[in-house]
């Protein structure tokens, strides 16, 4: 017999009124001119274009993929000309004709890896068209560029184990293979250039900072394939606080026994990249990974309280607090991105999808 409790609660079909209701309670209005949710066709054929612009729709990771796109052509697009003058506009930024060709001031940011890989090429097509222009990166992501103009990197696996590699003298990156020969060719290119900076700093009073290191060694290295070359011939700055983590800085720490007294200055660099914010009337940050570089241009950015435009793009989760993990939205919290910027944070592998963001952006000729 059952429960008259249970009973009363029945609705007509006999079901609980419960598990009606909780299977069947109401929807509230979907807002009108909301997308829906729909993947490409392939019975249209393959259309590389039109799958890519359908990441918009297709939801989760392609969908900020798709919105990273949408940010960085905006950022790309933006002209002073497109906001109202100010009381605080003088001078040339209250003619019309001159807001129209003040631009966005891009901020690019990569981690090494990512100029060990293929990703290096996507970089230098950037810097060698001036389509960014400032540039923050680790010493590996410095060192590596120069070190592919003097000898090859390889492809190997993830599964090739450390212990014979280290007998046979390579290295590995990922799934990349260096050999160790390529860093001894890197200490007899750039030891002698270290001489030379030590020379001019003490005969010509000159001050280094590694942004200036940088810009010497790009002109030093005079080859197309280089990212720095194409930097120092454009006199796009790049920013890299910490030199000396990496190959870089092993060949400082060499030349300090065999030729001692190079200074390196940090505060000169500092005041850089700041000042490249802080002057700037509109900023876009492009991130490809995490650390260093995402901090020191997020940071750069604090001190005109926040960029305008953010994409990030990493592996990176949020739970352990690292700032390599953080969305956007912690950024905004310590106003680095302003409270109404335009940002999205693509949870992906910068290698897999970034050359596809630079082909729905800067090289779509839009």
């Amino acid at each position: 017999m059952s429960n008259p409790s249970e009973t009363s609660q029945e609705s007509s079909t006999g079901i609980p009124a419960i598990a009606s209701a909780a299977v069947f309670a109401s929807s509230s209005q979907i807002p009108e001119g909301t997308k829906l949710i729909r993947g490409y066709d392939f019975d249209n054929g393959v259309d590389y274009n039109a799958l890519l612009k359908s990441y918009a729709t297709t939801g989760f990771q392609a969908a900020s993929f798709s919105r990273a796109v949408e940010i960085i052509n905006n950022m790309r697009a933006w002209r002073l000309s497109d906001d109202p003058i100010t009381d605080n506009d003088q001078g040339d930024d209250c003619d019309i004709e001159h807001r129209k060709t003040v631009k966005c001031k891009v901020f690019l940011g990569y981690t090494s890896n990512l100029i060990s890989c293929g990703v290096r090429e996507t970089i230098k097509y950037l810097i060698k068209n001036k389509m960014v222009d400032v540039v923050v990166a680790t010493a590996g992501g410095v060192e590596e560029d120069f070190i592919k103009c003097l000898a090859p990197t390889y492809m190997g696996a993830f599964t090739n184990k450390g212990s014979e590699l280290r007998s046979k003298g390579l290295n590995r990156i990922g799934n990349l293979i260096v050999p160790n020969d390529n860093y001894c060719k890197f200490e007899e290119w750039v030891m002698p250039i270290l001489d030379q900076l030590l020379l001019e700093q003490k005969r010509d009073g000159i001050v280094w900072t590694p942004s200036k290191i940088i810009h010497r060694l790009g002109k030093e290295i005079n080859h197309p394939d280089s990212i720095y070359y194409w930097a120092y011939k454009n006199d796009i700055p790049v920013y890299c606080p910490a030199i000396t983590d990496g190959s870089l800085g092993d060949m400082i720490y060499f030349h300090s026994f065999r030729n001692p007294g190079l200074v390196v200055d940090l505060v000169q660099d500092i005041r850089g990249v700041n000042g490249q914010a802080v002057y700037a009337k509109k900023t876009g940050i492009i991130v490809l990974g995490g650390g260093l570089v995402k901090h020191h241009i997020c940071n750069a950015n604090l001190m005109r309280n926040g960029a305008d435009f953010a994409v990030f793009i990493n592996t990176a989760q949020e739970f352990d607090g690292s700032d390599a993990g953080a969305r956007p939205d912690e950024a905004v919290s310590w106003g680095k991105i302003k409270v109404d910027a335009e940002s999205v944070k693509v949870y992906a592998e910068a290698s897999l999808v970034f050359p596809l963001i630079v082909a729905q952006t800067f090289a779509s000729g839009d």
